[in-house]
């Protein structure tokens, strides 16, 4: 069964990002509950940021799952990637990724890899950028399996990588390189880089392995304009029962933004009889 999750920032330095709640993990938990969620998504600055005890005392409190973590502020806050041509940040990039799947499976939750990837820059060398991405991905897969998680890789669209853009060209380089790590199918990047969402979808199957919920503009789903007939369809037909979690902006307020989610969440994985 497809399950809801919603982000949960915990950086004020980076408000007004895709995030729907902020700041305080206590309060953002028992508003995620209430409004009905099944889990939150984390997003803090670095491992130790944020107490396992604290955590886990408020998705106790609340019922909730924590879904994944989010490793972004490695690059946002420290500059690190996994493609930087010093190998002093890339080993820096594996250790902060590695302490996030630590933190992570504590709670059976994966991390997630997406802006740490990095970008070729202008005189890089693009076989030497993919030949670090594949070796941090294949020891980082392997940490997270040793950790009892998937790894999850995210494509985001041109403007934020120009490594992988495009499902299907994820999949053709982690295929043979790396085990143990699945998509990340944000419906907002997809949006911009795919010619149909549900085919992605469909030619991905058993590759995708969380999906991020957010509209064409990056607003909670139903203030763009994302149509999700056949979208949920093709998550159907891959018998796709993992998360769809809501990364997007908290437009017009987080309880707003909270709201419409859970409201397309149920209008599209309830009242299709997914439950």
């Amino acid at each position: 069964m497809i399950k809801s999750s919603v982000t949960v920032s915990l950086v004020p330095s980076l408000h007004g990002g895709p995030w729907i709640y902020w700041d305080d993990i206590t309060a953002s938990c028992h508003k995620a509950a209430d409004t009905g969620f099944d889990a939150v998504e984390l997003f803090h600055a670095a491992p130790d940021a944020l107490s396992p005890d604290a955590l886990s005392a408020a998705l106790d409190e609340t019922g909730l799952d924590l879904s994944a973590v989010g490793t972004g502020a490695g690059k946002v806050l420290h500059g690190l990637t996994l493609i930087d041509p010093d190998p002093s940040v890339r080993t820096e990039a594996r250790r902060f990724i590695s302490d996030m799947i630590t933190f992570g499976s504590r709670f059976k939750a994966p991390a997630i890899i997406g802006s740490m990837q990095g970008n070729v820059g202008p005189d890089a060398n693009r076989d030497h950028a993919l030949a670090w991405l594949a070796d941090g991905l294949r020891d980082l897969g392997t940490k997270a399996a040793d950790a009892g998680v998937h790894l999850i890789y995210e494509p985001l669209n041109r403007y934020e990588t120009n490594l992988f853009n495009r499902q299907n060209d994820a999949i053709k380089f982690l295929s043979g390189r790396v085990e143990n790590v699945v998509l990340l199918c944000d419906l907002f990047h997809m949006n911009i880089e795919e010619a149909s969402i549900g085919d992605a979808l469909r030619e991905a199957g058993p590759s995708v392995g969380y999906v991020h919920f957010a509209d064409s503009n990056r607003r909670p789903i139903g203030f763009g304009h994302t149509d999700m007939t056949d979208i949920v369809a093709a998550l159907e037909e891959i018998h796709y029962d993992g998360y769809v979690s809501a990364e997007a902006f908290a437009f017009p307020d987080p309880d707003t933004a909270a709201s419409q989610t859970i409201q397309s969440f149920h209008r599209w994985f309830r009242e299709r009889g997914q439950a």
